[in-house]
């Protein structure tokens, strides 16, 4: 890591247990200090739109990473970045399907149509700067025939996924088109990532 003149060394701290995101970290050249998970309830409030809860959750990601990452670097500048994916058909938020049963009503639901990924990232730093950023995606899915979703559930890939579905896998395939971030479909959209991190003065090779 380097960083400009000036600017605390932060040490970067993903707060996500996810593979994908940390993945997606390494395209920018980064490898996080560690990784913390904040285990917290996801269920969405009373009346909350799909791009509140995905601020919401990002941020409540980060805040709760906060005391343990004060715990593993005392006295020690750090970033925490947490971000949170929610996929919608209108105002109505799609489950990370844990079931069978939600990844089929799932894709009964977007099969044919459009719907928007909005990923809520959130940068909290160990001397209490709280920044977010909110990246929506719209993803036009093809009409499945019923042979297709059979073998997408039986391929187990939508398990613990916002709508039923992994982009980056074999449902790749069923995405028509796409306007928004291909990277925050996945799970952490890269260019907002970049330019926010650059806001602390955290630079990389990846990140001019």
């Amino acid at each position: 890591m380097v960083t400009d003149s000036g600017n605390p060394p932060y040490t970067l701290i993903l707060a996500s247990a996810s593979p994908r995101r940390l993945d997606l970290l390494r395209q920018l050249g980064i490898v996080p200090f560690t990784c913390l998970a904040a285990d917290m309830d996801e269920t969405p409030l009373v009346r909350e739109l799909p791009r509140e809860l995905a601020n919401r959750l990002a941020e409540a990601k980060a805040r709760a990473c906060l005391a343990p990452a004060k715990t593993l670097l005392p006295g020690q500048p750090f970033l925490v970045l947490a971000a949170d994916t929610v996929v919608a058909v209108g105002r109505r938020i799609l489950p990370k399907a844990e079931t069978q049963t939600e990844a089929e009503a799932c894709l009964d639901l977007l099969s044919g149509r459009a719907h928007r990924v909005f990923t809520g990232i959130c940068l909290a730093s160990s001397d209490g700067i709280v920044r977010h950023r909110l990246v929506e995606t719209r993803v036009t899915m093809k009409r499945l025939s019923s042979e297709e979703r059979i073998r997408y559930l039986a391929s187990g890939e939508w398990q613990g996924k916002a709508g039923g579905y992994a982009i980056q896998g074999r449902a790749a395939a069923f995405v028509s088109a796409l306007s928004g971030s291909y990277s925050g479909v996945v799970g952490l959209p890269l260019y907002d990532t970049s330019q926010m991190l650059a806001g602390f003065g955290y630079r990389t090779d990846a990140i001019p």
